[in-house]
């Protein structure tokens, strides 16, 4: 069964980078928008990453356009907006689509591992997020409403595990 380490991704600044660099680490991995209803969640998220950061924590933000064109901007806006407006410092990734035949293989793959409701690969909204233990293994996929305060209680118990 193949794992996150298995793949790589543009940073928002277009340095290919491989997952490989995670290893070890609980990951929280995000397709982020700019002018979301669920934009606000940047907040949560920064404050999951700098509390838990520490401890073998990372959140990792993809930006998608595809979910009512709420990802205009293009690099350097979507990384000025989440600095000036969130001062969001976990590793944000070039924008890709998360669905259909030019989806990245990364969310390929976490689609695939954990399934939506009834089964569905696809993901239906901004800010889903997907919770990668230390060994590269999608443990869950949670909703774009759950608000990252809410995933500390699961984020403690991965990160206490071998």
């Amino acid at each position: 069964m193949s794992n996150v380490y298995d793949f790589s991704a543009k940073t928002i600044d277009g340095r290919e980078v491989s997952m490989r660099d995670f290893e070890g680490k609980v990951l929280l991995i995000v397709n982020t928008a700019s002018k979301c209803g669920f934009t606000p969640q940047y907040a949560g998220l920064e404050a999951l990453h700098k509390k838990y950061g520490p401890k073998g924590f990372a959140v990792l933000g993809f930006p998608c356009n595809q979910f009512g064109a709420q990802e205009p901007g293009d690099a350097s806006e979507i990384a000025n907006f989440c600095k000036l407006t969130y001062d969001v410092d976990f590793p944000l990734f070039a924008k890709i689509d998360v669905n259909g035949d030019g989806a990245h293989p990364l969310f390929q793959m976490l689609k695939k591992q954990a399934p939506g409701l009834l089964g569905t690969e696809s993901i239906k909204w901004n800010f889903t997020k997907f919770l990668v233990d230390k060994h590269g293994q999608v443990q869950e996929r949670i909703a774009s409403a759950t608000k990252p305060e809410a995933l500390g209680g699961q984020i403690e118990s991965l990160l206490a595990k071998a």
